[in-house]
């Protein structure tokens, strides 16, 4: 990671979540503020980001979460595949909670498609909460990491401050056209540029919040870390089958958005590979 000044690796953990995590955010605004400059959408460029966003997250899951959790786990003494297994299926379980409580509507659906409890909050609140509450596994994911690099963990669990750092980039570019899905169709709504723009970065802002959490929660009780590395696994994988790859498929671009998935799957894998 050559690209960063030293004084980045010397920063508390907490702080680099932080930072990881705004970093995240601040992609998910940067394609929201292309409303600024058109109001229309090509679908299919969407439903092919919407794919490859659905590939990194795929990737991210199994090489910065899952297989370092595994690894540390064995290192503990631990059967490797039981915190994996169990803190996976809790990530998943966690997502379907929230949504079945959280009001929220995903993207591409009519307002009266809804889902979580009644409520009478406008259409914007509940795109927003439905990039929000998919966010906050992907936050927890990177906290967790700077966590576990800070611990010395790099040389039995494969947590390393790069790892981390590349896990915030692969996450990063996945959020872009995450804001480019809130922003444009609230601007084809009628909403003004500004409003659309602030509803799609705002999706973003849990990002850092969990970063912190998830980086603070695993220096803290460090016993926890496996089963938190495949916790942010399990949500990810979650939010990639039930909304990702379907909002990607809703304009029957489906071949499209497939192709889209297999790139961001390679592009995440290489990006842990040659720099985690």
């Amino acid at each position: 990671m050559e690209f960063l000044p030293n004084w980045f690796f010397e920063l508390n953990p907490i702080v680099q979540a932080l930072m990881g995590g705004l970093f995240t955010w601040g992609v998910t605004s940067l394609g929201a503020a292309l409303v600024f400059f058109t109001k229309g959408i090509n679908y299919k460029l969407l439903d092919g980001m919407m794919g490859f966003a659905a590939g990194v997250m795929i990737a991210a899951s199994v090489w910065s979460l899952i297989i370092p959790g595994i690894e540390l786990a064995e290192a503990q003494g631990m059967i490797g595949w039981i915190p994996a297994a169990i803190g996976f299926l809790l990530g998943g379980v966690f997502l379907r909670i929230c949504d079945a409580y959280v009001p929220h509507l995903h993207i591409g659906l009519p307002r009266d498609e809804a889902e979580g409890v009644d409520t009478k909050w406008k259409r914007a609140t509940l795109l927003v909460l439905a990039i929000t509450l998919h966010n906050i596994p992907e936050g927890l994911a990177i906290g967790v990491l700077f966590g576990a690099a800070s611990l010395g963990l790099d040389m039995v669990g494969g947590a390393t401050v790069a790892g981390a750092i590349t896990l915030a980039i692969g996450i990063g570019i996945q959020n872009f056209p995450e804001g480019i899905a809130i922003s444009m169709p609230l601007r084809r709504d009628g909403l003004s540029r500004f409003k659309s723009f602030n509803y799609g970065q705002l999706s973003g802002i849990v990002e850092p919040v969990s970063a912190v959490i998830g980086a603070a929660a695993v220096i803290f009780i460090t016993p926890i870390l496996p089963y938190a590395l495949a916790f942010a696994a399990g949500a990810m994988i979650y939010v990639v089958v039930e909304e990702l790859i379907p909002e990607s498929q809703l304009h029957g671009n489906a071949d499209l958005a497939t192709l889209g998935v297999m790139l961001g799957f390679v592009v995440m894998m290489v990006l842990d590979v040659a720099l985690g």
